[in-house]
């Protein structure tokens, strides 16, 4: 029972983190912060709390929601892809909008907490963080929970824990974006978006095509 608890709780963070890969937005949320360390901690800490639940919500419940909506997969997958995409291509032609822009340190302080929650969730959490490809990963995992009581909550608890490991390292790594930030200076971030844009394209097409090869039955 320890093994399988412990094993569960690796597979969480293993299985994740590869595919939200923070260190590809660290630099988008750096750019988003300017060089506000105090924003920069609670955009953070926020983003961090946003894709926990994100995570433990799909874990948990994810395979019941597509079930009462008579969602697939493959179709999370494609409407998923879509938006990664849609999110991608305004990366790379809007670079400097309003909704992209630096803080400076007097809008940071005047900020209120409903405003970091809007900023953080969209789009750093979703779709930049933990996108289509991490829920349906995350669904992934919840199917593989026992119906057996005590290993469901065992199960409750590695959902719940592992997500927590994850957060950490996404609050950490984004805590200390700034650092990137001032090593690549303005145009290097402004360089080093646009390639993670079209990084981030790429992975929606990918998602998307997954998504299509798996309703028709494709290999690829």
């Amino acid at each position: 029972m320890i093994s399988w608890f412990v094993h569960g709780l690796l597979l969480v963070p293993v299985t994740l983190l590869p595919i939200i890969n923070p260190l590809s937005t660290a630099p988008v949320f750096a750019a988003t912060v300017g060089s506000n360390r105090d924003m920069a901690k609670r955009l953070a800490r926020q983003v961090a709390i946003n894709a926990w639940f994100v995570m433990v919500v799909s874990m948990l419940i994810g395979t019941y929601v597509l079930a009462l909506f008579g969602i697939s997969l493959p179709v999370v997958r494609i409407g998923g892809g879509l938006l990664v995409v849609a999110t991608a291509w305004q990366m790379l032609h809007h670079v400097e909008d309003e909704d992209m822009h630096a803080l400076t340190a007097e809008e940071a302080v005047a900020l209120p907490d409903a405003e970091i929650v809007q900023r953080s969730f969209f789009p750093i959490t979703f779709p930049l963080t933990t996108g289509p490809g991490t829920i349906a990963a995350s669904i992934a995992l919840g199917a593989k929970i026992p119906h057996e009581p005590v290993k469901y909550v065992l199960g409750v608890l590695v959902a719940v824990c592992g997500a927590a490991i994850v957060s950490l390292a996404l609050y950490l790594i984004f805590r200390h974006s700034i650092a990137v930030l001032a090593w690549l200076g303005r145009i290097g971030t402004l360089v080093m978006i646009r390639l993670m844009a079209f990084i981030l394209l790429c992975i929606g097409i990918e998602i998307m095509w997954t998504g299509w090869a798996e309703l028709n039955g494709l290999s690829y």
